[in-house]
């Protein structure tokens, strides 16, 4: 299937999907949530169900490590909330999984977002503040950090 066909909304569902499928081919219980629980995509265990995180998907569709995030997420610092950010790499390869722990994901857009506020866009202009925020990894320092979890 051609990647840019996909609309926004079935790239999400996409890759909630496929994080469902890693985890459980990891050995975890995962389970998709209805669309009305807020703020969290996907519930996860160990067997034992001793132990257990809340995961949030975020997914693009190309392979571009980089995905938009809103005002919002520079306040939501859970223990237990992940975020698992996709890349459907335009399906021609398997995607990429990035797990990152909320408070990290909190700090990177708060402080990403001031220094892009304090430096001068074009035409030496001063940036407009907006709700939106943009969390990256260029560096591939979460992808497949599913150590992270803290589910072993």
């Amino acid at each position: 299937m051609d990647s840019n066909k996909l609309n926004p909304v079935l790239t999400g569902v996409a890759g909630e999907y496929y994080v469902a499928a890693e985890l459980s081919k990891r050995g975890y219980i995962a389970s998709i949530t209805l669309r009305n629980t807020r703020g969290v995509d996907i519930l996860c265990a160990d067997q034992e169900s001793r132990k257990a995180v809340s995961i949030q998907v975020k997914t693009n569709k190309t392979s571009n490590r980089s995905w938009i995030m809103n005002i919002k997420h520079e306040k939501i610092v859970e223990k237990n909330l992940f975020y698992v950010f996709v890349n459907l790499n335009d399906n021609k390869k398997p995607p990429d999984y990035f797990i990152v722990p909320s408070k990290a994901v909190a700090k990177y857009i708060s402080e990403s977002h001031r220094n892009w506020l304090s430096t001068p866009g074009k035409r030496v202009k001063q940036h407009k503040d907006t709700p939106a925020r943009k969390f990256e990894d260029y560096k591939g320092k979460y992808l497949n950090r599913w150590d992270l979890l803290g589910l072993d």
